[in-house]
């Protein structure tokens, strides 16, 4: 095969990515990225109001974790833009963070950290004063069940509270926009139910990005699917269009992602 069909689409450039003035807290516009000629995601488009709570979905190494890295900023796009609140992240990456909470899959957590030390570490670094620290702090303690291993350090605890620390951190400054990556990775089904009660409190109020691999999760907490194959979108639009219960959404996210190839 010619190196001239593995060559990435040529860039478009920043006047032809305008941002819609349609007031969504996250939007996603002709967002690629390549690692010499291995396409990671291309292309990818989408935007989300505020106060919507949206599942993007996908099979393994479909894009779903490299588009999240490029909408906090954490990864920097070979094209498009990624903007946050109206804030383009390469521009305004402070402005933008400064809306995002941010839980990406299995971590990164400080393992030698306490989960109080790392709440009392990020609320430095977010810039909380000394009440809005006490605040935040047990209200997140309180709603991801953090009492009881508080002063435990945070490497020898289970995958589940590791998770539920996660959690803490990315709501601990009150974001507007949520940003999770597999929330309810190796918890029990009824630590499950807590993040579902939590995430459907937050959405009075909040706009959420969740990646998750359990169809059942996205009927429960979601009002809208957004699915990536391959680095592309290949389906935006209400749950129901994709099933009205699990088996049907399974069959057709099998249908969309599968392929002769």
């Amino acid at each position: 095969m010619s190196s001239e069909m593995n060559e990435p689409a040529a860039a478009s450039t920043l006047d032809d990515l305008e941002a819609p003035n349609d007031g969504s807290m996250i939007e996603a516009i002709g967002l690629s990225k390549y690692y010499g000629q291995f396409v990671a995601i291309e292309q990818v488009s989408f935007s989300v109001p505020a106060g919507q709570v949206v599942a993007f979905l996908g099979p393994n190494g479909a894009g779903k974790s490299t588009t999240m890295k490029l909408l906090t900023g954490y990864l920097a796009p070979s094209q498009g833009r990624a903007l946050i609140g109206g804030h383009d992240l390469a521009e305004d990456r402070l402005a933008a963070s400064r809306l995002i909470g941010y839980m990406p899959e299995g971590g990164p957590l400080y393992y030698e950290m306490t989960p109080q030390s790392l709440l009392a570490y990020t609320g430095s670094a977010r810039g909380l004063s000394k009440g809005e620290l006490a605040e935040r702090t047990e209200f997140v303690v309180s709603k991801c069940s953090l009492s009881s291993v508080l002063g435990k350090t945070i490497g020898k605890l289970s995958r589940g509270y590791k998770q539920r620390v996660g959690m803490a951190q990315a709501l601990l400054h009150d974001p507007e926009v949520l940003i999770l990556d597999e929330p309810t990775s190796g918890l029990d089904p009824n630590q499950v139910a807590q993040v579902r009660d939590l995430i459907g409190d937050l959405s009075q109020n909040k706009t959420i990005l969740l990646s998750t691999h359990i169809l059942r999760e996205v009927q429960a907490m979601c009002d809208r699917v957004i699915l990536i194959n391959a680095g592309r979108i290949v389906f935006d639009g209400p749950i129901t269009d994709l099933g009205n219960n699990p088996d049907a959404m399974e069959a057709e996210f099998r249908e969309l992602t599968t392929s002769d190839d």
